[in-house]
């Protein structure tokens, strides 16, 4: 093993994290798939949350109520078609290992506007294993799809600067 590599990119560790990173994305492509085939209409909750911004022990800060009341209930058909694709599609990227990191920072926000709204449910647990997983860097993805891609992306676009650096000589 290579003495410069974290323990936490080592291919063993890969494992864990990709186990953890698959448990994740089959948690956000099972609560988008549910709400993609059973129908999904968020001007319910958001009107619950906006509620819980009042009395004595709000659970819904203010200017986040504020937020909601004045942009995502007026454009909830916007939200009912973000929230069920964005929680699929981020799903598959999870189980699949593409686009790692963009599918976790995109579910660990929707996990932080839920926790905003006032609903707590699984979104500490799954907000959590997104942060660990985002610390883990490379080591999210060793066993996916990013391992073979990002370094071809890399690679093509290395090969093209260097092509055009080339021709403007």
């Amino acid at each position: 093993m290579n003495t410069n590599t974290k323990w936490w990119k080592t291919p063993i560790a890969s494992a864990i994290w990709a186990v953890m990173r698959i448990w994740l994305g089959y948690q956000w492509i099972t609560a988008g798939y549910h709400k993609l085939a059973d129908g999904f209409d968020a001007s319910g909750f958001l009107t619950g949350a906006i509620a819980k911004a009042g009395g004595e022990n709000p659970s819904v800060q203010g200017w986040y109520a504020a937020f909601l009341e004045n942009f995502a209930l007026p454009n909830v058909d916007l939200f009912n078609f973000l929230i069920p694709v964005g929680e699929v599609l981020v799903g598959i990227g999870l189980i699949v290992g593409v686009a790692t990191i963009p599918a976790l920072i995109a579910g660990a926000f929707m996990n932080l506007n839920f926790l905003l709204a006032g609903t707590v449910s699984t979104n500490p647990i799954l907000y959590t294993v997104a942060i660990i997983l985002l610390f883990a860097g490379s080591g999210s993805y060793y066993w996916g799809g990013d391992r073979f891609l990002i370094p071809m992306v890399k690679n093509y676009f290395a090969n093209r600067s260097s092509s055009k650096t080339k021709q403007a000589a």
